[in-house]
């Protein structure tokens, strides 16, 4: 008999989903790869596919339909799909256990929002979907009754925290933060950097969309919004801490005032295995944190002057309704628009808050608002970097 968990692996080409294959290669006594899926990296895709032998693919650029198809005409097993449509059908697959949302930015709502109608449990890496839509994504979960476990490394530390807590009153969660390359720059300093500076991150290897997102502190940003809504504690009560080692990775404060935090060494496997195993640990080859060579643990203040998208981001929860899927929309622009050379590291917070001031406002947004929200505020932002 299998009890293998069967896993589907929505982009699997990117930093999580190649560090996710390699949880399951430590583990193959309990996890198998039924599906894996890019956006267009098919060769990557073709490659993991030889690998892992799944039962399919995806590529969600129709255009590598047929490239990907060729590369894996000797595996008639391996089942070959494009596109939009063959994402969200692929997650419902009855045979998959646990989906990882391990997709970039907006793109990965929709098929998590599939995978929790279709009731698996969900790994989540894909911090814009609760982000954009964590009230409605909250409220599919609970009426599928569908466990939904964070991923990031500092929403792992936080729900570590909290096992075995039950009901006791959290007083606030401490998210902590390297500071990315630039916490000690000048303002003056901030107007001159380039994408090729912010990519040089100093503690963690990500992709380049949330590296830069790590040097504006949007991605600090993000996560609080995440986690008001995968632990339920208001944004007030959700404090950021310049931590530059990255070994505290994040702490819960009770109202007795004890403070619990997770600490390790700076490796993504982890809270990914964490979360394919909880509740259960799993031995995991990889490095340990010795305490020994860390002797120092470092805490700040954010600055919200030089880093203006921190506060952007508690202004959006703040107001509510579709201002969050605003914030993601003009981030996304502005981030490709720095990293193509086309805005100043400066102006990628201004043209946030433009657009944040001039999309349409809605209190009680639906899925089909956050669409249409997105499209407009991608249109807003991206007018304001061609002017």
């Amino acid at each position: 008999m299998n009890n293998k968990l069967n896993i589907c692996i929505l982009g699997s080409t990117g930093s999580i989903g190649t560090q996710a294959l390699d949880v399951i290669s430590q583990h193959p006594e309990l996890f198998e790869v039924y599906a894996l899926t890019a956006n267009n990296r098919y060769r990557e895709l073709a490659q993991q596919a030889r690998a892992y032998k799944p039962a399919a693919v995806v590529i969600a650029n129709e255009a590598y339909y047929q490239p990907l198809k060729d590369l894996l005409l000797d595996c008639p097993d391996i089942k070959v799909y494009a596109g939009q449509e063959a994402l969200n059908q692929i997650v419902e697959a009855s045979p998959i256990d646990i989906v990882l949302t391990a997709m970039v930015g907006f793109s990965g709502l929709e098929p998590t929002v599939h995978a929790i109608r279709a009731r698996k449990k969900i790994c989540l890496a894909n911090k814009e979907t609760l982000v954009v839509a964590g009230e409605l994504i909250g409220r599919l979960a609970q009426e599928n009754r569908v466990p939904i476990l964070p991923v990031d490394s500092e929403h792992s530390a936080i729900f570590q925290c909290l096992v075995g807590e039950g009901d006791n009153e959290i007083e606030k969660l401490l998210l902590t933060c390297s500071g990315g390359p630039f916490r000690t720059k000048t303002a003056e300093e901030l107007e001159k950097v380039t994408a090729a500076d912010a990519l040089q991150h100093p503690t963690w290897d990500m992709g380049a969309k949330i590296t830069i997102d790590s040097a504006t502190l949007m991605n600090k940003g993000f996560e609080m919004i995440e986690a008001r809504w995968l632990f339920g504690v208001p944004a007030e009560k959700i404090e950021v801490l310049i931590h530059p080692q990255s070994i505290v990775h994040s702490a819960v404060q009770f109202i007795d005032g004890s403070v619990k935090a997770q600490l390790g060494a700076p490796d993504m496997r982890m809270p990914i295995l964490y979360a394919f195993s909880y509740p259960d640990r799993k031995p995991l080859n990889g490095p340990r944190l010795d305490f020994f060579q860390s002797r120092t643990l470092e805490f700040s203040e954010p600055d919200i002057l030089k880093f203006r998208c921190l506060s952007l981001a508690y202004d959006a929860i703040s107001q509510g309704g579709n201002m969050p899927c605003i914030l993601n929309a003009a981030n996304e622009v502005v981030n490709e628009a720095f990293r193509q050379g086309r805005c100043t590291f400066p102006q990628m917070a201004d043209i946030i808050a433009n657009t944040m001031s001039r999309t349409t406002f809605d209190a009680t947004p639906t899925l089909e608002t956050y669409f249409q929200t997105d499209a407009e505020a991608r249109r807003i932002a991206a007018e304001a970097i061609d002017n």
